[in-house]
């Protein structure tokens, strides 16, 4: 399987929203194949738990304004680590030791990775 059109549509904004706010590392993974649920995880690392919130409103809003629904939301109390559901992408948003230790994209390993646009580089999602 790979991911959806609706799924890239949504990435496209999750992190061109997450750049935004000084989000760093952005890594899109197609997770369609080993998961049934969803189809892209977004990774991204915050310097700070200040900006791991900010990054996750940002998203939270561009998508909710794009009339997507959050499904599920964990983690934004701390700012270590938030998670963002929105059915066929998930943003899994991090500081950046909480990142470096869960290792994420390790795990995913392999899952492809999906390119994306960011507004100050011809094409992202390479991490």
């Amino acid at each position: 399987m790979t991911a959806s059109a609706q799924a890239r549509e949504l990435l496209q904004l999750a992190a061109v929203a997450a750049d935004s706010k000084a989000g760093e590392e952005l890594v899109a993974l197609d997770v369609s194949g080993p998961l049934p649920l969803t189809d892209i995880f977004l990774l991204v690392s915050g310097n700070s738990e200040r900006n791991v919130v900010a990054i996750s409103d940002a998203v939270e809003d561009a998508l909710n304004e794009a009339g997507v629904k959050t499904l599920r939301r964990e983690g934004k109390e701390q700012g270590r680590w938030v998670l963002l559901d929105f059915g066929d992408l998930v943003v899994h948003v991090f500081h950046q030791e909480d990142r470096q230790y869960y290792a994420l994209e390790r795990l995913w390993r392999d899952c492809p990775v999906v390119p994306f646009e960011l507004p100050h580089s011809a094409v992202a999602g390479q991490g």
